[in-house]
């Protein structure tokens, strides 16, 4: 996401008088540190759906993974897209961050070993994947489809002095 990385645009409408816009920095710092974000997709029928779920930051691009029968694999092949989103559930403190954008399945095995060592580095060995036909596959479940979030844009809600920053890809 930080290849040709447009200019932080503040929303003076949701901030406050003195905030400064939050950093990119600010933000992939959030996105590297957080352990549980939440998938909106929209099912066939139109209506929402959000389910929390674990991702990863790999080539500037936020990944996660799903069993292949799993509601969010169903709505994704439907319509791709989505909005990956975590923070903390503090008002007056931290930062929640928003990447809405499309999901795009990954299925080469060079990018998905590279997202799988990522989910091992970041959430220990319980979630360690192996790379087998274009999907992860573990001894806990079936495969696993990985997807990673091609972003349209970026939000960074900055809490305690509140401010609003948005990235437009």
């Amino acid at each position: 996401m930080t290849a040709q990385l447009p200019a932080a645009e503040l929303d003076r409408r949701y901030s406050a008088e003195s905030a400064p816009p939050s950093t990119w920095e600010q933000v992939t710092a959030a996105l590297d540190a957080a352990e549980v974000f939440w998938l909106s997709t929209v099912r066939p029928d139109g209506r929402p759906h959000v389910t929390p779920l674990i991702a990863v930051r790999v080539d500037d691009r936020m990944h996660f993974c799903t069993g292949p029968d799993e509601q969010k694999a169903r709505n994704l092949s439907a319509a791709d897209a989505c909005v990956l989103t975590t923070g903390t559930n503090a008002l007056g403190s931290g930062l929640d961050a928003v990447v809405e954008g499309r999901a795009v399945q990954v299925s080469d095995p060079e990018s998905l070993t590279r997202i799988a060592d990522a989910y091992r580095a970041k959430y220990g060995p319980d979630w360690s994947f192996d790379v087998a036909d274009g999907n992860f596959v573990n001894t806990v479940g079936g495969p696993a489809t990985v997807f990673r979030v091609e972003p349209a844009a970026v939000f960074a809600f900055a809490k305690g002095e509140y401010a609003q920053t948005r990235w437009r890809f």
